[in-house]
């Protein structure tokens, strides 16, 4: 506990030289590149990505309610551009053997590029990791389709809770002489839980994208304030794209396109400046002799 004392009044005495250090480490890693790479990379795969979700749960979920679970879900990722990302998924779902058996192995490698890159991108931010040790092969070729796994879990759970949600709102319930209904609230409920969810999302990241172990909470502070500073950037994002923009002016048809990797720019920049403020915390100096990222 000592060092990890050290480290944090470290950041205490010199919030502002703290957060310099992390900017320029971020400006030095090209940070902004790293999250249009993570960006563009994450628009090719996220249409094939939950078109490969949406086959396999459409077994044990109505495809209806499927359907409806995913727009909530891409809300979240992609505010105000949910019928554009949807729209494939009903053909998908209305004829999918068209994939065949050669498809399916193309949307695995589609829907997989995404964590590859981001991968990468964590690599160079905790360039002192993997300077230490370096990632077996294949725990990097199986790591995309763990997280392609555990978003399919996500949704299967959120569809149980829904189920369950739309149960109680049906049935009022008796507490003490009092008759309590979760009609009216199940829509509040279900954006708590997609809140819930996007904190796991942001620090399962945290935790197991950089090479090593990084400490549980620091895994869970970074997807905490990671979340909390997405759901401000995203609620600017659909004002700005609603009020300001000249997006579809410009653009025209492409319009769509822009807007969803602009939006996913910005999450990775907010994802990406996360885990630049873990690795510049790991790096501070414990001992007397260097303490460079806080004095400057």
């Amino acid at each position: 506990m000592q060092p990890l004392s050290r480290r944090l009044s470290h950041v205490l005495g010199n919030p502002p030289g703290f957060l310099a250090c992390v900017l320029r480490g971020f400006r030095a890693n090209q940070g902004f590149l790293l999250a249009g790479a993570v960006a563009y990379y994450t628009l090719l795969s996220i249409v094939p990505m939950f078109a490969l979700i949406v086959m396999v749960l459409a077994r044990f979920i109505e495809p209806e309610r499927l359907l409806a679970m995913e727009r909530n879900l891409l809300a979240l990722v992609a505010p105000g551009q949910t019928a554009a990302l949807t729209g494939q998924q009903e053909a998908f779902l209305a004829d999918w053997t068209l994939i065949g058996l050669i498809g399916v192995p193309v949307l695995l490698f589609f829907s997989s590029m995404a964590f590859t890159v981001l991968e990468n991108a964590m690599s160079v931010i905790f360039f002192h990791r993997v300077q230490i040790r370096r990632r077996h092969f294949l725990v990097s070729a199986i790591l995309p389709y763990f997280y392609i796994l555990l978003l399919a879990v996500g949704l299967l759970v959120v569809g149980f809770i829904n189920g369950v949600l739309d149960t109680l709102g049906e049935a009022p319930i008796v507490l003490m002489g009092y008759h309590w209904s979760l009609a009216s609230h199940t829509a509040t409920l279900m954006y708590l839980f997609g809140l819930v969810g996007e904190i796991l999302l942001f620090s399962s990241v945290y935790l197991v994208m950089p090479v090593g172990r990084i400490p549980l909470l620091h895994a869970l502070a970074g997807g905490f304030t990671a979340t909390l500073l997405w759901e401000i950037t995203r609620r600017l994002l659909v004002w700005y794209f609603s009020n300001l923009s000249f997006v579809n002016i410009i653009y025209g048809t492409l319009a769509t396109a822009v807007i969803i990797l602009l939006t996913l720019e910005a999450a990775a920049i907010i994802l990406l400046l996360g885990a630049q403020v873990i690795a510049e915390y790991e790096r501070i100096e414990t001992g007397n002799s260097d303490r460079q990222g806080l004095e400057t």
